[in-house]
């Protein structure tokens, strides 16, 4: 079957998830993405155009209880269906483009389901790209749920979209947009977020599948100095950061590495995994920060 740009529709662990298609003529790669909390893969739109233009065949899922997906809205009880939501997107994207490589990009929550998704099925990928990974918040969110009664729903205070980026046109988009969700935390979601954070410190690192970290020293929502260690324990052979601050100068591994790795493999269509890191270092980080540009988050590009 042809791609076709648009949107499929695939069942999911508890009902119909919705896959936005970005298609290529001629891809070289194939990009998963996976989207923040209360959000939808359409405010990636732009992240993607910058992806194809650069090679690639991009999928999208609205995760369950976002955007065009079934569910109750923000409702995740098990973060095990998302991932096993991301497995089928991921199949999908296989069977129409069998001879190329998967990559996932995900960013906040995403983060967590793609670095859930890594440890269980990384041997399947060619590289994960985690920007502001909403990872090694257990210390942080078990004393709110402890403080909390059983039962007892959280205060209903929405993401503040002042603090998604520095550009006021992003904010205003947020706020102004239908398929965001704007009320606050759901308990039981919450919980699952605590599960699923104590899954990762409790699982694998990511051993030989090369990784790319992107996060903003100022971010906000995901604070870097909590996620950054999580990210650190887990990081294997192949591993790159870009740490975007206040200035956007960047610190960044990749450099190191690729200049450790001068001679590897960059041929056109050459996947990430088994071509160096030094080929991660060139193309990962070009790829990314092209995307990260676009989205302009407060994760990603700080003030």
């Amino acid at each position: 079957m042809r791609p076709v740009e648009g949107r499929v529709s695939l069942r999911g662990s508890e009902g119909e998830i919705s896959v936005r298609v970005w298609p290529n003529e001629a891809p070289a790669r194939l990009i998963v993405l996976a989207h923040g909390y209360g959000e939808h893969i359409g405010r990636y739109e732009h992240v993607a155009a910058a992806l194809v233009e650069r090679g690639a065949a991009v999928y999208g899922p609205d995760h369950l209880g976002h955007g065009e997906s079934d569910g109750e809205r923000v409702l995740i009880a098990d973060f095990d269906h998302i991932v096993a939501d991301l497995q089928a997107v991921v199949e999908v994207a296989r069977e129409q483009h069998p001879r190329l490589q998967v990559v996932v990009v995900a960013h906040s929550m995403g983060g967590l389901i793609g670095a859930l998704y890594a440890q269980r099925h990384g041997d399947e990928l060619a590289g994960l790209v985690l920007s502001a990974p909403s990872i090694g918040l257990a210390p942080v969110l078990a004393p709110v749920l402890v403080q909390l009664p059983e039962g007892t729903e959280l205060p209903d205070e929405p993401i503040d979209p002042t603090v998604l980026s520095r550009d006021p046109s992003v904010g205003e988009a947020y706020a102004n947009d239908p398929l965001v969700w704007h009320g606050g935390w759901k308990r039981v979601t919450l919980e699952a977020f605590l599960a699923a954070n104590e899954a990762v410190d409790a699982g694998a690192g990511f051993g030989e599948l090369p990784v790319l970290y992107i996060h903003g020293e100022l971010d906000q929502l995901v604070p870097m100095a909590v996620a950054q260690p999580a990210a650190h324990r887990l990081k294997g052979a192949a591993f790159a950061e870009e740490i975007v601050s206040r200035g956007d100068r960047v610190r960044s591994e990749a450099r190191d590495l690729q200049r450790a790795r001068e001679g590897s493999d960059d041929r056109p269509g050459g996947g990430l995994r088994g071509a160096g890191h030094g080929d991660l270092a060139r193309r990962a980080p070009t790829c990314a920060s092209r995307a990260r540009r676009s989205l302009r988050c407060g994760a990603c590009e700080p003030s």
